[in-house]
């Protein structure tokens, strides 16, 4: 018996997921109604986008790439935009193939999101803006979202 278990646990790869590297590769601040925006009343209609791109650099290394976009209008006039590319490279073996976009569309960005959220709000605080609090954001159904879509296209 001991004998059957220490084979069936070498038989199974080796499963790594490593963060390489963070970094912000791209990142932008805009307040073209600036001073005038400060005078109304802060009622802000906050539009937030993300986008995600995923490398191959090596055999197991993967660059991870999260765009996250955020407009502020108030009253109808553009208060800010902010937009950052948050990155992360990855080492990653041992997945099997059929798990790897998940990992890579899913799991990665999870990871990478609260650095960017933190660079977002880091920017608007020193733009002259109070906070905008940006929800968490669930990766796992954009991921399926984006895979069916695909299918119907």
């Amino acid at each position: 018996m001991a004998k059957e278990q220490a084979s069936t646990e070498q038989e199974a790869p080796q499963v790594t997921l490593n963060i390489q590297k963070l970094y912000i590769q791209d990142l932008s601040f805009e307040s073209p109604h600036a001073p005038e925006v400060f005078m109304q009343e802060w009622q802000p209609e906050a539009n937030i986008e993300i986008n995600t791109n995923n490398d191959q650099l090596d055999e197991n290394l993967y660059e991870v790439t999260l765009q996250v976009t955020l407009t502020a209008k108030a009253k109808e006039q553009t208060a800010f935009l902010v937009e950052v590319k948050q990155v992360g490279v990855f080492n990653i073996s041992g997945i099997d193939v059929s798990q790897m976009g998940a990992i890579l569309g899913s799991y990665c960005p999870g990871i990478l999101f609260p650095y960017a959220r933190e660079a977002i709000a880091n920017l608007i605080s020193k733009g002259g803006f109070p906070a905008i609090n940006i929800a968490p954001v669930n990766f796992d159904v954009l991921y399926q979202q984006a895979q069916q879509q695909k299918e119907t296209t």
